[in-house]
This record gives C-alpha cells, sequence and structure tokens, in this order.
C-alpha cells in the first residue's frame, strides 16, 4: 500500500484546468439530486459538453451520453459516471454545502461527473488519432428497496442496448486511499448485494390483555437477533461478508399489541457459494422463527446486484500506465460496498479504481452528511482516466490472445452473449 504522505506529496504539478473542474465539481455538489431527478444536473453537464462532443440526452431518463471520435476507426472506450446524490442533509459549513435541503452529494458522484467531464475535454482537446469514446452520466446509481438500478435502465435505452466497448472504466472517490493516489483491485472491486425485507403479521389487542394477541413486534425483535447470531456461526473467518439490519418499522399505537412490523437489510459478500449459502440461512431463520410464534411472515429478496469483477487486462494496463502519472495503490482486500457498475460488464471488459480523496486533515466517510473531497483529486482522476482510455485506442490493451490492439478484433452485437459470458467468467 502506498503510504498517505507519498500519495499527497505527488499532486503539486497540476493541469491548467485544474480551476475550472474544482468551479464544475462546487458547481454539482451544490445543486444534489436524488435518483432519476437529476434534470438540473444533466443540462449543466449537456451544456458543458455539447461544444465538445456529440451529446445525447434522455438516455435511462435523466442520463446523457457524450461522444467523441478519432480521425479513424478504432477500439472504442465507455466511460461511466454515476449522477444521483444520496438522501442525507449536508452537515459541511463551506460555500459550496448542499442548496437542497436533505439531499448531499455524501457519496462522491460530483466527483465522479467532474472527473470524466474532464476527461471528455482533454480528449476533444487533443483528440486520439484512431477510435471512439463515449461518457455515460448515468442516473439513479443509489438503489432504495425494490427500485430499478439506474444502469439497469441504461442498459434498456436503446442508446446502449446492443453496443459493445471494448473496455468500461469507471472510478470511485475512496476516502481510505490518500489523495494523489488510484488504487486498482486486483479481480473483486466491489461486493454482491442483496437486499431483503420480511413483514411480520400478528393479532392486534389491547395492550392491557396481550394473550388476547399475537406481537408482530416481539416476533419482529427476536427474527433480528436471530438473524445476526445465525449469519456470524454461518460463515468461516476467511469469507467477507457483511449483514446488516437497516430499517424497522412497526406497530399502530403505544396501547396496543401490534400487528404488523418489518424490517430491511442487506447481505454483501464476495463468493457465490457463500452468497447462495447466507441466503438460505437467513430465509430459513426468520421463517421457522415466525413459525414458532404463531405469526405471519412475508419474506421477499430485491436488487440483488453482482459484484464488480475487474478485467485481467485492464488491471495489467493500469499498472503499466498509471505509474507514470499517479501513486498507485495494489489493493490486496476487496471491500463489501457495492455499485452497479457491475450491470456495465455486459458491454465490455470493465475497470472500476479507487480515487484517493482524503488530504492531510483527514475527512469523513461515504455516505456521511460531513464527507467532502481534497480537491486536489480532481486532476488526479481526470489524468488516471485519460491515461488508460488514451492507452486502449492506441492499442496497448492486450486482446484476449494476449496480443494488443484490443479493438482489431471488436464483437459486433451478434456476438454479446458470448463477449458478456466471458467478461463475467
Amino acid at each position: 500500500m502506498i503510504g498517505r504522505r507519498r500519495g499527497v506529496n505527488r499532486v503539486v504539478q497540476a493541469h491548467e484546468d485544474v480551476d475550472d473542474l474544482v468551479r464544475l465539481r462546487r458547481q454539482l455538489h451544490q445543486h444534489p439530486e436524488l435518483r432519476f431527478t437529476e434534470q438540473q444536473t444533466a443540462a449543466v453537464l449537456a451544456g458543458r459538453l455539447a461544444s465538445i462532443a456529440r451529446v445525447r440526452t434522455g438516455v435511462a431518463g435523466t442520463g446523457l451520453l457524450a461522444e467523441i471520435e478519432g480521425r479513424t476507426e478504432g477500439p472504442s472506450v465507455l466511460l461511466r459516471a454515476d449522477m444521483d446524490a444520496y438522501p442525507v442533509q449536508d452537515a459541511k459549513q463551506v460555500p459550496w454545502a448542499s442548496t437542497n435541503p436533505g439531499v448531499c452529494h455524501a457519496c462522491g458522484h460530483d466527483v465522479h461527473m467532474t472527473v470524466m467531464a474532464g476527461v471528455a475535454a482533454r480528449l476533444a482537446a487533443d483528440p486520439p488519432a484512431r477510435g471512439s469514446v463515449t461518457v455515460l452520466f448515468q442516473p439513479a446509481e443509489e438503489i432504495p428497496f425494490g427500485a430499478t438500478s439506474g444502469a439497469a435502465a441504461v442498459l434498456a435505452d436503446e442508446a446502449l442496448r446492443d453496443r459493445r466497448f471494448d473496455a468500461v472504466l469507471g472510478l470511485h472517490c475512496w476516502p481510505d486511499l490518500p489523495v494523489g493516489t488510484i488504487g486498482v483491485d486486483r479481480v473483486t472491486a466491489m461486493a454482491a448485494k442483496d437486499a431483503f425485507r420480511f413483514e411480520v403479521t400478528g393479532r392486534a389487542a389491547h395492550a392491557a390483555t396481550p394473550a388476547l394477541g399475537r406481537d408482530a413486534i416481539l416476533g419482529l425483535a427476536g427474527i433480528v437477533n436471530l438473524l445476526h447470531a445465525g449469519v456470524a456461526r454461518s460463515r468461516n473467518p476467511h469469507e467477507l461478508v457483511a449483514f446488516n439490519i437497516g430499517t424497522i418499522a412497526g406497530g399502530a399505537s403505544q396501547s396496543q399489541v401490534a400487528e404488523r412490523a418489518e424490517a430491511t437489510g442487506t447481505l454483501r459478500t464476495h463468493d457465490e457459494t457463500v452468497r447462495a449459502r447466507l441466503k438460505e440461512v437467513i430465509e430459513r431463520i426468520a421463517r421457522q422463527q415466525a413459525a414458532a410464534l404463531d405469526l405471519g411472515l412475508r419474506f421477499t429478496w430485491a436488487n440483488e446486484m453482482p459484484p464488480v469483477r475487474n478485467a485481467a487486462a485492464l488491471v495489467a494496463l493500469a499498472r503499466t500506465e498509471l505509474p507514470g502519472v499517479v501513486e498507485v495503490a495494489d489493493l490486496t482486500e476487496p471491500p463489501l460496498t457495492t455499485d452497479d457498475f457491475a450491470l456495465l460488464a455486459a458491454l465490455g471488459p470493465s475497470l472500476y479504481v479507487k480515487l484517493g480523496v482524503t488530504g492531510e486533515q483527514g475527512g469523513a466517510p461515504l455516505h456521511s452528511g460531513a464527507f467532502d473531497v481534497d480537491e486536489r483529486c480532481l486532476d488526479v482522476g481526470v489524468s488516471a482516466l485519460e491515461r488508460l482510455t488514451r492507452a486502449v485506442l492506441d492499442g496497448r490493451l492486450a486482446a484476449p490472445d494476449g496480443h494488443g490492439d484490443a479493438g482489431a478484433g471488436r464483437p459486433g452485437p451478434g456476438d454479446r452473449a458470448d463477449a458478456v459470458e466471458a467478461v463475467g467468467a
């Protein structure tokens, strides 16, 4: 792992567009919008990119594409940035704090958009000799229970439905890394996630006569405790797992034995065998405990998201190309966070890197209203993604047969199913 001070010191040489990047990032941060409502965000980006790229708006509702062509045909690259904000109050006392109550860019999507807009601007200023670049600004990465993933909506949109790319690149703000650093996971960049909800049904009664009712809240509390214990005792020490109950609601009155109660939570894993085993354990415990207390139970799984897997050829490319631009951290412990970037592997081999955003003064975690970044990370992110993009366009990405120039054998729409299977293997 790269040392924190070394990473910070690496970013003293800035490009001329840094002030412009900072202005854009702060503008986006001040005006955050929730999933599938990113109209103002899309308008800002479209207005900025219209003079340098072919822009298509309305992708998956509020998303957009910006396309830049090289002078001749060649490899193709998709760059992705998520657009939506997080439903949390901005707690920062800074001039660029959110002006939208209860909504904040607490996951760094303002940074992601700024970086990709910056890459587009630098590519347009010095067009590649060959190939093409498509920048996707994707809505709705944050996914409430049972809601549609923005990446899934993008894949269903005619703008990208039948397309394939030689490389699909993205990045995410990473508070655990110092500014000046790009982290590259060897294989797994994000975990799989399965969300669940269980609704317990009992029988209402007056609080003074509890024997006449069946308490749904008491039953739910027992299920929650047993689930935490059951998951903990059903995983081996070396298995990376995160289990969480995130919401609980129930009851109608303080003077009533509750008739209904519900809880939602998530299971995050890396290994498919572990994932299947723990899903069975969770549902079985909930059903058995409800039955033991003579309570009804409705159990639902939703938002099942695969892990983000980095393509080996792109990992190798990053390790070769990026050390000349930024400090590179070899990440050996994959996180248990998730991202619907995983679905975009259907469009081509993918790489998701981590952007160090923490300066000398430290910082707050993701999804916190206090989350902010050391804005020197903007130039770092743009420089790193521009270098990777140009490397692919120049034919320095190894093809599946081990030779360079992946674009020479790029599959067409008819080859998509086989190509997707190979990427996901």
